[in-house]
């Protein structure tokens, strides 16, 4: 078994470390040692283990770790893997154990992706680094996905989109086929993206449309 450790102890982390204990069930692959944090202090304790430490911690973590992000920001992704240092640290994919892709021959994954449950992926489709897909996600053929996205429960991305990074789609929002999202976009639970989006802005309502604060 492989030393694996959870950045973030809230609940999406403690959803993580459900999803790595059904992985195992299958095939004994991961031994959870505990949890990193940089808001909940050292020792504090949920029903799956302990905070280890914050990103000093980890950097300073004398073996072989594997780490997978459980925040749901993908700015604080990126962030915490600006200061990440520790040449010991590697970053799976971590797959639930029912998800589909359809063409395991024609699909290109990077590495620290979680695939929750239910999703399905289809043919001939690109995935980057470090996206978030929060179960029951479908993802069309030929798309392609950059790094640092975060896909919130039940979103659906049409064929042939290409999304850029730094990406969030609330729950349950859809990108039609053939559209843009580029960089550091917000499309809002339950939006309708028909269009290319612009860049740093964010987009609520079917269709939906830019909202400004």
């Amino acid at each position: 078994m492989k030393d694996i450790a959870i950045y973030g102890a809230g609940g999406f982390g403690r959803e993580v470390a459900c999803l790595l204990n059904a992985i195992n069930a299958n095939d004994a692959i991961w031994n959870l040692i505990g949890f990193f944090d940089d808001v909940k202090e050292v020792g504090y304790t949920n029903e799956y283990g302990k905070v280890l430490g914050g990103i000093d911690g980890l950097n300073s973590y004398p073996s072989a770790l594997c780490v997978v992000f459980a925040i749901g920001s993908p700015h604080g992704v990126a962030n915490l893997m600006d200061r990440i240092s520790n040449q010991n640290i590697d970053f799976p994919n971590i797959i639930a154990p029912n998800v589909r892709f359809a063409d395991d021959d024609n699909l290109k994954l990077g590495v620290g992706n979680i695939f929750s449950w239910d999703c399905h992926i289809s043919c001939n489709v690109r995935i980057g680094n470090f996206n978030i897909f929060n179960g029951y996600i479908t993802v069309g053929h030929d798309a392609i996905i950059g790094d640092f996205n975060s896909f919130m429960p039940g979103v659906r991305i049409s064929g042939e989109t290409n999304i850029g990074n730094k990406n969030y789609f609330g729950v349950s929002s859809v990108l039609l086929q053939k559209k843009r999202v580029g960089y550091n976009t917000v499309i809002g639970a339950g939006s309708v993206i028909i269009r290319p989006t612009k860049n740093n802005s964010t987009y609520m309502g079917n269709p939906a449309t830019i909202v400004k604060y």
